[in-house]
């Protein structure tokens, strides 16, 4: 599995003997909004048949350092997130942003030589899906409103840098779709009727498929 495969690097030097130990890898920059979850999921569907290579995940607010050593390293703009692919230590393919695609994936992909070896690591990324349970089960519970419910679920989604699945980020995309453009449309309609018996529709099937994964 791809969380058996992926690393967290914290330091400069744990970006140097990373690439040392693994010159054909993946180092993945996580931010700090949806924008790196949903990045992070194309990102996965492309690695997971991919065993012959690891992952490195540095977390650009904790772990600024990592970032910058990169950066220098490899004579790269820093972005978050960031998708670095390497071969023979030596950076090869990057991709930022919204531009971290299945298409833009591919193409960096094909970069990379496979090999039949398979790697492992024993620090595999978790993920925690009980607070969007928690508020999507008060929603249907009439335990909050429809407006408290599409402020908090839209803010805690456009402030997770989560690093999700792919089936993850689709069930919380089904909800209110892009969440940015969501809510700066919510914003223009201020005052005007909003279908909420479809998003609450919507949240109940979020709600179970969340708990089947």
């Amino acid at each position: 599995m791809l969380r058996d495969r992926i690393v967290y690097l914290t330091s400069p030097e744990d970006v140097a003997g990373f690439l040392k130990e693994f010159p054909t890898s993946v180092i993945f920059k996580a931010g700090g909004c949806h924008k790196t979850m949903q990045g992070f999921g194309f990102l996965q569907e492309r690695l997971e048949p991919r065993e012959d290579l690891m992952t490195g995940v540095i977390k650009v607010i904790e772990d600024r350092a990592a970032s910058n050593y990169l950066a220098e390293r490899t004579q790269i703009i820093h972005h978050s997130p960031q998708v670095i692919l390497f071969k023979d230590s030596v950076a090869v393919f990057e991709v930022n942003n919204w531009d971290i695609t299945p298409d833009t994936l591919a193409e960096g992909f094909a970069k990379l030589p496979e090999s039949d070896e398979v790697v492992s690591s024993d620090n595999a990324a978790k993920t925690d899906l009980s607070p969007y349970l928690n508020i999507l089960n008060a929603y249907i519970n009439d335990e909050i409103d429809d407006r408290q419910f599409e402020y908090s679920y839209t803010s805690m989604f456009r402030e997770d840098s989560s690093l999700r699945t792919g089936s993850e980020v689709e069930v919380l995309n089904s909800i209110f779709g892009d969440v940015d453009q969501h809510r700066n449309m919510h914003m223009m309609m201020a005052g005007k009727t909003t279908d909420y018996s479809a998003i609450k529709a919507r949240a109940a099937t979020a709600y179970e498929r969340l708990k089947a994964l």
